[in-house]
């Protein structure tokens, strides 16, 4: 454990270069590289003892538990074609009109994000909606741009639209009810609010464009119908074991397993599409970042933010909530949502917090990112998906884009949560 001031200063060096490793990505090497050197190093140069790297890691099992249901739900419906499905569907009921398939989108992108969390939107909507709407003669930008937004607007909804509400909250997580008290309202707002900015800056784009009115309709097979059923059910054993205040890791697991199994079988298909499929990588990253946030609790820092936070709520509870949650949003622009939702996540822990301050912390850390590329996790694999289909989007662009949708829908959620 570093106690001395030079094994502090060199563990809080590795975890800043470790984490500016996952967000730039050197070398083209995968984020979850970079996640596990820094938690090596931390263990290895003797800076955080094994020992506490393993509760760290500990810490971290009902995330990889749900992230696993997750992705292999994700993936199955991704492979059974039911994205394309229902795509495809939204190009029908648009009936030639830009603007509503923009809306349909936006609304099959608000269900999926709270049902199958932000990650699913990025990895298999996107390439659903490149599909579909290139098949209609639109121009994808504007409805991609849909998918990378509502990703992370949608995802407080419920404890499972966002990984990272696992993070914060972790065994804490509010039990439905008051996670719906809490949230309902400001998730609410978010999403009407970042509908209205988005589609007020695509006006342009929208209205010089003629798409068709149908496009060829994938056939929804058994397998695919089955799918759906399983993330209904899936909803369903959640939104249950949310209500029972029941961790939320084993039972996604268990429905994403069960789900994949029986349609597998029915079908007597492989599984190896399906668990190629996955993005693996995603676990020992998160696993990296619990370990390295383990060692910020163990240098003290955790501590002294707890303690200025605490300071803050003692003068005004109000103020306190709004700085903290301007403050953590734009934390997640400069190093990802994930780290700072472990760091947000550790100092709410440490000592009972009034609910509009921890509401603030999860608001900024789930709607923060929509200002740049490098805020979340979703929003990387939303970038990954646009480059398989040869489509680049830079920082400065979506920076431009995200400084006009998110400070709304930000300041917005949090009015209403702070009130």
């Amino acid at each position: 454990m570093p106690t001395a001031p030079h094994e502090a200063i060199w563990a809080w060096s590795i975890i800043v270069a470790a984490t500016a490793g996952v967000i730039v990505r050197p070398l083209s090497l995968p984020e979850a590289v970079w996640a596990v050197i820094g938690a090596g190093a931390l263990v290895l140069l003797g800076l955080l003892p094994w020992q506490d790297a393993l509760v760290g890691i500990e810490k971290g099992v009902d995330v990889y538990l749900f992230l696993i249901g997750m992705m292999l739900i994700a993936e199955l419906a991704r492979l059974e074609g039911l994205f394309d499905y229902l795509a495809a569907l939204a190009v029908e009921y648009a009936d030639g009109s830009p603007q509503r398939l923009f809306l349909l989108i936006y609304l099959v992108g608000t269900l999926v994000t709270v049902l199958l969390s932000n990650d699913a939107t990025a990895i298999v909507l996107t390439p659903a909606v490149y599909a579909a709407t290139r098949a209609a003669g639109a121009q994808p930008l504007p409805y991609l741009f849909v998918c990378a937004f509502i990703a992370n607007a949608a995802s407080f909804v419920l404890p499972i639209s966002n990984p990272a509400n696992l993070v914060v909250f972790g065994a804490r997580t509010p039990h439905l009810t008051e996670w719906l008290r809490l949230f309902a309202l400001p998730s609410a707002a978010s999403i009407l609010l970042t509908y209205v900015v988005l589609r007020l800056t695509q006006h342009r784009a929208l209205k010089e464009e003629t798409i068709a009115r149908s496009v060829p309709h994938p056939k929804l097979g058994r397998g695919g119908k089955l799918t759906a059923a399983g993330i209904v059910a899936i909803g369903v054993v959640l939104v249950t074991a949310s209500a029972l205040d029941k961790p939320l890791g084993l039972p996604t697991f268990i429905c994403g397993v069960a789900t994949a199994a029986i349609v597998l079988l029915l079908s007597r298909q492989s599984p190896l599409p399906v668990l190629r499929g996955v993005s693996w990588s995603v676990l020992p990253l998160v696993g990296g970042l619990f370990v390295m946030v383990e060692a910020l609790v163990k240098t003290g820092v955790i501590g002294q933010l707890s303690a200025l936070l605490h300071q803050a709520v003692a003068q005004s509870v109000p103020k306190a909530a709004w700085s903290v949650g301007i403050a953590t949003a734009i934390a997640t622009n400069i190093a990802n949502n994930l780290p700072v939702g472990l760091v947000a996540g550790s100092v709410a822990a440490s000592d009972h917090l009034p609910a509009p301050v921890v509401s603030a912390i999860l608001i900024g850390v789930d709607l923060g990112p929509n200002l740049s590329v490098t805020g979340s996790l979703a929003t990387i694999l939303w970038l990954v998906a646009l480059r398989r289909e040869k489509i680049e989007v830079g920082a400065w662009p979506f920076l431009k884009l995200g400084l006009l949708v998110t400070p709304p829908a930000l300041v917005t959620a949090l009015a209403v949560a702070v009130r």
